[in-house]
């Protein structure tokens, strides 16, 4: 991961709602979610719902796949996990008590 992939992926979770998407499907694991379950489960709108998961979409953060008329959403793990590690990566300068968060 590159400073610019992560200033997007980091942009796109700066926002409650999108933050919140995220957790959500992190939870539902690789079988994802529908957009209308993650919208009854956060409590937004539909109209609102799309923008957000667009944008987190955009990021590489989840994923989408169309079934009939409903679209599955699903969290990006290895993309989730390169953000982590590039602001993790030589963040602790070998110092065991910085370091435990990491492990």
């Amino acid at each position: 991961m590159n400073e610019s992939q992560a200033l997007d992926a980091l942009s796109a979770l700066s926002q409650e709602t999108r933050l919140r998407i995220v957790r959500y499907l992190v939870q539902c694991g690789s079988d994802g979610a529908f957009a209308g379950d993650v919208g009854e489960a956060l409590g937004a709108a539909s109209s609102r719902l799309s923008f957000h998961l667009a944008a987190l979409e955009h990021a590489g953060l989840v994923s989408s796949e169309r079934i009939s008329r409903h679209i599955r959403y699903r969290a990006e793990f290895p993309q989730l996990g390169a953000v982590i590690a590039y602001l993790l990566h030589d963040c602790c300068d070998g110092h065991p008590d910085i370091a435990a968060c990491c492990q």
